[in-house]
């Protein structure tokens, strides 16, 4: 089992950065495949980005992909998302999940922990 704390989101303009993190519990954290999601008023969560338990392989929404990077630090079992280039669309709350699996994947029912979320809102 394995709990999950976000941080890092708040409010920024639009061309900024931000990086979020995701603290995972648990002596395991290795074993599980990452995912950063999103979820925008009114709208249903997304993927965003993931990555494998080793960090080796990574995925990105074609939405992100160029502007934001994922990674990780098994020895700090934590998980970050940068994300460059804000624009005011990446406004939502954004949470990361563990897979237990070696692959992340963008089905989030195949992850079986989540975080709390953190929300990241982009000015104009």
């Amino acid at each position: 089992q394995v709990q999950l704390v976000e941080s890092g989101g708040g409010l920024v303009q639009a061309g900024g950065s931000l990086r979020l993190s995701c603290a995972a519990s648990g002596r395991t954290f290795n074993s599980y495949a990452m995912g950063w999601f999103r979820q925008a008023p009114g709208k249903e969560r997304e993927f965003v980005a993931g990555i494998s338990r080793s960090g080796g392989i990574t995925a990105y929404s074609d939405s992100v992909k160029g502007r934001f990077a994922i990674s990780r630090v098994n020895a700090k079992n934590t998980v970050y998302l940068q994300m460059n280039s804000l624009k005011p669309e990446d406004t939502a709350v954004y949470y990361c999940a563990a897979r237990d699996n070696t692959y992340p994947t963008i089905r989030e029912r195949e992850y079986g922990y989540w975080g709390q979320g953190t929300q990241v809102t982009v000015s104009a």
